[in-house]
């Protein structure tokens, strides 16, 4: 049967990883709370990825619902953050709607063509050293940057504040920037020929 998809275990962590984000978004002022749930939404992120592989119960569902809630929880992340972080946001809907209308649930397997370092980025399902530093960049950052604003390490971590630990702090964030940016360049891409495609259909309808 077919809506038996819904109770795939993949999609069940995925209920449950959507249901962390909530609870976390109530509680975004209360990093005790807020950290554990998101970052425990994180890592089940991979695990639902690893679970329907291993079970054989991967699904066009799946795979829309699984990047779906990566952008709810992101988003509630910008948002929250910055008075710009709508532009983040909208960026990763935007992509999500591309991928999701033309290429389809294994739209990462799909850029043979696309210039060389997205190519290496994206490779292997972004299991590289480019790949995982853009993976970071996306995942990452927004709880970093949280933690930053919440003054975490100093208030609540009690960690002294030096000349070293600034340094340290500040390379991190440039570091988790430095691999948004490469995957802003991934984004971009797939926007851009999701709008080649639009065009193609155009002509071949006339």
């Amino acid at each position: 049967m077919r809506w038996r998809v819904f109770v795939y275990v993949p999609n069940i962590i995925g209920y449950i990883r959507l249901l962390l984000l909530l609870i976390g978004w109530w509680h975004f002022n209360y990093p005790i709370i807020f950290i554990p749930c998101y970052l425990t939404s994180v890592i089940l992120d991979g695990v639902d990825g690893f679970a329907a592989r291993r079970l054989n119960q991967t699904s066009e569902f799946g795979a829309w619902f699984d990047v779906l809630i990566d952008n709810i929880g992101r988003s509630m992340m910008w948002n929250s953050l910055y008075n710009w972080g709508h532009f983040m946001s909208s960026l990763e809907w935007c992509v999500f709607v591309c991928t999701h209308s033309s290429l389809g649930s294994d739209w990462k397997k799909k850029f043979e063509k696309s210039p060389w370092l997205i190519q290496k980025t994206m490779s292997n399902d972004f299991r590289s050293s480019l790949g995982t530093w853009a993976i970071s960049g996306i995942h990452i950052l927004p709880i970093w940057l949280y933690g930053y604003q919440k003054l975490i390490l100093t208030k609540t971590l009690l960690l002294p504040v030096t000349t070293a630990s600034l340094y340290c702090q500040w390379f991190v964030t440039g570091l988790l920037i430095s691999g948004r940016i490469l995957c802003m360049g991934a984004e971009l891409w797939c926007i851009w020929i999701h709008v080649v495609f639009l065009v193609q259909n155009e002509d071949k309808g006339k």
